[in-house]
């Protein structure tokens, strides 16, 4: 089991608790994959740089705006591209996979950047029910849903090489592992991934307690059922060997800027884009401008406002009070600062700006002004402000 210190941050600056970053790896309208996966090394950087805890990466399928739909392949890619920051899924969709090939998957990326990577679990699709399917190569989804207990079981086993005698796996092993201690002249790091598990209801939340897990609760998209989720874990917890005391971090949504306008119109084109997925149009994140001139139904608004409600968004300061309001609230152990916007510059800025507001290390004088030509042409490629 990885050790404590790699499950509790430390808060930096002002901030109540640790802050991390949830990055999608979001398309925008007239710019690629490319790019947006470019941006994402600039913000494990800049995270890393600034002192956030955590870099997470979450899966995601058949959604033309968010190239994420391969964590460990990303995650590769940022561990060679930092040094210290941790590392992880928010998270891998376990029943979409065999438990053995991400015990693979992860287990070679504990070896590229040892004690530096957190393997988040969920047991949602993360797409919907027809791209599951594709994905897991059989229609009945509940039961992998319902099985994600053993299928969390069998993980476990591969990632610390331990099935019993008579367990059909016992001689077989994920490699790089444990096992490879054990063999002649065998020499293997005491680190392995460390799990968490994710929710956006009780489910999980009572398994990671019962399990002595951390847990990470999808505030930004599953509000309300925050605090009772949070409330379950902690009631449902019993100390393991992984931690003594719950320890529970919230996803949620938050983009910074100069002015509250700013904030406002980066935010709504991100609404929108939710809007076209939720009603089974996804395609790219717009620009501001094509949000602001949307023609909004009654309907619609009322999803939009609904869903802007629970992004904290606006001045630096507003942010920070609405973060700080946020963990006064909740009692969160940590938060997942996710920005869904249009463009990288309006994310690259967002994170310095927050960063700024709490008085996080690492400070540059103009850091947030923009991404410099170092970045592999973005800006030039129409990923900046509209």
């Amino acid at each position: 089991m990885a050790d404590q210190h790699h499950v509790r941050g430390q808060a930096g600056g002002t901030a109540p608790v640790p802050l991390s970053v949830l990055d999608l790896a979001v398309v925008g309208s007239g710019a690629t994959a490319s790019q947006a996966l470019r941006t994402s090394v600039e913000l494990a950087q800049l995270a890393e740089r600034r002192g956030f805890h955590r870099y997470w990466v979450a899966e995601h399928h058949s959604m033309p705006g968010i190239a994420s739909s391969s964590p460990a392949v990303i995650l590769s890619h940022l561990a060679a591209h930092t040094e210290r920051i941790r590392l992880g899924s928010g998270g891998v969709m376990l029943p979409n996979h065999a438990p053995l090939v991400i015990a693979e998957q992860f287990g070679t990326l504990e070896a590229l950047a040892p004690g530096r990577i957190d393997l988040g679990l969920g047991r949602a699709p993360g797409t919907d029910g027809a791209t599951a399917a594709a994905l897991r190569r059989t229609d009945r989804l509940r039961e992998g849903a319902d099985d994600f207990p053993d299928q969390l079981a069998e993980l476990t086993g591969f990632l610390d090489d331990d099935f019993p005698e008579g367990h059909p796996y016992h001689r077989i092993h994920a490699v790089p592992g444990p096992v490879q201690a054990r063999v002649a002249g065998g020499v293997q790091s005491t680190d392995r991934p460390q799990i968490w598990l994710l929710g956006s209801s009780g489910f999980s939340a009572r398994l990671a307690g019962l399990l002595g897990l951390p847990f990470s609760f999808a505030h930004h998209f599953s509000a309300a059922n925050t605090v009772p989720a949070l409330e379950l874990y902690r009631e449902s917890f019993r100390p393991s060997g992984v931690i003594e005391e719950p320890y529970a971090s919230i996803g949620v949504s938050a983009l910074a800027a100069r002015e509250e306008r700013e904030a406002r119109r980066e935010v709504l084109a991100g609404a929108l884009s939710m809007l076209r997925l939720r009603t089974g149009r996804p395609g790219l994140v717009p620009t501001p401008d094509e949000a602001a001139a949307y023609p909004w139904s009654p309907r619609e608004r009322e999803f939009v406002d609904g869903w802007l409600a629970n992004i904290v968004h606006g001045t630096p300061e507003a942010v920070r009070e609405g973060l700080d309001a946020l963990v006064a609230r909740t009692g969160a152990d940590e938060l997942l600062i996710t920005a869904n916007a249009h463009g990288a510059r309006a994310r690259v800025d967002s994170y310095e700006l927050i960063a700024d507001a709490y008085g996080l290390p690492g400070g540059e004088p103009g850091a947030s002004g923009g991404l410099d030509a170092s970045s592999a042409g973005i800006r030039s490629a129409g990923m900046g402000r509209a």
